[in-house]
């Protein structure tokens, strides 16, 4: 068992969240530790591509600026990308949280398609959500995060599963696995009134990976043979923090002996 005293909440500011307990103390949160413990080398890349695409499409006006500030637009191309794709992503999100507990929506012009698509996953398997985007605690294991979905799916025989939204070009990464087994084995969740609640054990877990021009489900093997291999990974990530301090100050180099 960690340290961390119930209730656990989260904490949204600029485009980012974290999660804290009773105390103020910071909790570390899954997808975080996914960050700093899972090597992505897909990511460079990704980077070089944006990169590259991003100067093709504005070469023109491109070359119409001084070297300095050519390099610096380039520079940032990958993070524009990143964060249109984060906004993407969290807007569908939002909007539906609000669709699976049945409230209409407003949908921008740029989602329609995103909506659509979850409507249309939502009518056919003719979703049950028992949870919406809601906190799950580990106090066992010390972390929380933030899942999407716990639903009954009559049309696969009736069973509860836990689900996570992603909404990325690329598709559904094996590593969400890990996400989802972390979740799934959570002690509890935080429900509307801020209060810890036992965690609902659900029969599996799965990815609905939502496009403009259609939606996919994906089963997703969340077991406990995946919880532990996700231990595994909060202790990279927690040796790759502390490998910060590993490193001493610089020694002051002897003094050159002068001789007559």
């Amino acid at each position: 068992m960690n340290d961390f005293t119930p209730p656990i909440r989260r904490r949204n500011h600029g485009k980012g969240h974290s999660y804290v307990d009773a105390n103020g103390a910071k909790v570390p949160g899954v997808t975080t530790i996914l960050s700093g413990g899972v090597p992505k080398p897909a990511l460079i890349g990704w980077a070089a591509n944006t990169t590259a695409d991003y100067a093709i499409d504005h070469w023109d006006r491109l070359a119409e600026l001084p070297p300095t500030a050519r390099l610096k637009e380039l520079s940032r191309a990958r993070f524009a990308d990143r964060d249109a794709a984060a906004k993407r992503g969290t807007e569908v999100h939002g909007l539906a949280e609000q669709l699976v507990s049945g409230h209409e929506v407003e949908v921008p012009e740029q989602l329609a398609g995103h909506v659509e698509a979850y409507v249309d996953f939502l009518d056919r398997y003719r979703v049950e959500p028992i949870l919406t985007e809601f906190v799950v605690v580990s106090h066992s294991y010390g972390w929380a995060g933030t899942a999407d979905l716990i639903a009954d799916f009559p049309t696969l025989g009736g069973q509860r599963l836990l689900c996570d939204i992603k909404t990325s070009r690329s598709g559904v990464f094996g590593e969400t696995a890990w996400q989802l087994a972390a979740y799934r084995y959570a002690d509890a969740y935080v429900d509307d009134q801020g209060e810890e609640q036992p965690m609902i054990e659900v029969d599996g877990c799965a990815v609905i990976h939502v496009r403009a021009d259609g939606f996919d489900l994906y089963p997703m093997q969340a077991g406990p043979e995946q919880l532990r291999e996700f231990r595994y990974i909060r202790e990279v990530s927690r040796a790759c923090e502390r490998s910060r301090d590993y490193v001493g100050e610089a020694l002051l180099p002897p003094a050159l002996e002068v001789t007559a």
